[in-house]
């Protein structure tokens, strides 16, 4: 198995694990993408507690699922959005007006796209969940 997408391999071990209502799923390898998106989704309370282990290799993650995620993956490809363009996405990626989040790395770092569009400033696309 070639990992050429590790962040699009935890997001669908997220989902996977969570239709068939498991209570913690190990996202391997770790990396600190993957870690500040697991951030966001847990702010938002789509997923419980998170922990890096260290495994002497690329490390692990393990995550604490709450059962509150209907869909998760990534947006391929990165698609650059301005300040002001989030809602063709929010329509093309989200189920319904004000229903899930886009996760969006900025030059501020990773957030939801409502913190982008609050602050002004545009990103990539990395990822939805709703």
């Amino acid at each position: 198995m070639t990992l050429l997408d590790p962040l699009a391999d935890a997001m669908s071990a997220i989902y996977n694990s969570e239709i068939v209502g498991k209570t913690e799923v190990i996202v391997k390898p770790a990396s600190s993408l993957i870690e500040r998106v697991l951030q966001v989704m847990q702010r938002e309370g789509y997923i419980g507690e998170f922990e890096r282990i260290d495994d002497g290799r690329a490390g692990r993650f393990r995550i604490q699922l709450m059962g509150r995620t209907n869909k998760c993956g990534v947006i391929k490809p990165r698609f650059p959005v301005k300040r002001d363009g989030f809602e063709k996405f929010e329509k093309r990626f989200l189920p319904a007006y004000d229903f899930g989040i886009l996760i969006v790395t900025t030059p501020e770092g990773v957030m939801t796209h409502q913190e982008a569009k609050g602050r002004g400033i545009g990103g990539r696309l990395l990822a939805y969940v709703y």
